[in-house]
């Protein structure tokens, strides 16, 4: 069985922004939206894969948050930073933005090529002074511009007040 250093998360389907952030911030996160919608038996599955795979499950379900006892989390706040707050005060995330997962599949990106950076339509003109990232699987390119300091921004608002 591998050992992980770092904390990995599972999200019920109620934490979709929540999930986006915890990837932002580089934390492999899985989510239940990826799953087939309509399993009666999901929670069951989501206690299962978290518990299979060693990931701390996020859940705004108090039964769910229950029945996974020490392995689960329950989301109490409805605002993203809110719940990214109730993580720093548990201690189970930090405080960071380092591009390094895909938003939307939860991969972990590579730095970008010239002809990827290129094919992005929506990349910016003016280059200099970014780092770009590639996801393979969306082909998706991220890079450290104004969005990425919002998000930082609004993450650091966090623990600054």
């Amino acid at each position: 069985m591998p050992e992980h250093t770092e904390t990995r998360f599972l999200a019920d389907r109620m934490l979709g922004t929540l999930t986006r952030y915890l990837r932002f911030m580089g934390y492999d996160t899985v989510s239940a939206n990826g799953f087939a919608a309509g399993n009666p038996d999901e929670d069951t599955r989501l206690l299962e894969l978290a518990g299979n795979d060693h990931r701390i499950l996020l859940t705004r379900d108090h039964e769910l948050a229950r029945r996974g006892g020490d392995s689960a989390v329950l989301i109490v706040e409805g605002d993203v930073l809110a719940q990214v707050q109730q993580l720093l005060d548990l201690g189970l995330v930090e405080p960071r933005l380092p591009l390094s997962r895909c938003s939307l599949c939860n991969s972990v990106l590579r730095e970008a090529t010239e002809s990827e950076i290129a094919s992005a339509r929506y990349a910016p003109h003016a280059r200099t002074g970014y780092s770009f990232f590639w996801c393979d699987r969306c082909r998706k390119l991220y890079w450290n511009g104004s969005h990425g300091r919002h998000i930082r921004e609004r993450i650091e608002s966090c623990i600054s007040s």
